[in-house]
């Protein structure tokens, strides 16, 4: 399967609308997937869970994370991420990264979308995590495009001895 670029990567993680699902693990080691906004920013996965959330009580205990950034349409582009989030502004420090959670939402809601947001919202405190890609574990692919050789494009792992490419 092609790998993307660095440039499609980053391209397609500032996409507009493009959920993120996150994987955490609670308490009793089961897994706890989310989907919700985020922002590529500085080389890094940027998003913001409110103080009341499951998985932010699972983050504080844990900051391991498996990240799925996918999209429906052709070419089925993917970025996985596994790492350990950052929690860069804890609950109690939203005035110090409102900017940043005001361009979370616009990627989602738009400009005046994202201003209604904020003030509908201003009063549920958030923490802000980060996770940069440098030292995480990053996957990528997509489907070949026009002109690629579309057979033989799995791993190895996933062909039987024999087949015939």
């Amino acid at each position: 399967m092609p790998q993307l670029t660095e440039d499609e990567r980053d391209g397609f993680l500032n996409e507009r609308g493009v959920l993120m699902r996150i994987a955490v693990v609670r308490a009793d080691g089961r897994p706890l997937v989310t989907p919700i906004w985020f922002l590529y920013e500085d080389h890094a996965i940027w998003f913001t869970p409110r103080a009341k959330s499951e998985w932010f009580e699972c983050l504080r205990r844990d900051p391991r994370v498996a990240l799925c950034i996918d999209e429906q349409p052709l070419p089925y582009r993917k970025v996985l991420v596994e790492g350990s989030a950052e929690l860069i502004h804890d609950v109690g420090q939203d005035d110090a990264w409102r900017d940043r959670y005001r361009r979370i939402a616009r990627r989602y809601v738009g400009d005046e979308g994202a201003e209604a947001y904020i003030v509908n919202t201003i009063d549920q405190p958030r923490g802000l995590f980060r996770l940069a890609l440098q030292g995480a574990k990053v996957t990528t692919w997509r489907m070949p495009l026009e002109g690629e050789r579309g057979m033989g494009i799995w791993h190895d792992r996933y062909y039987t001895p024999g087949t015939s490419f």
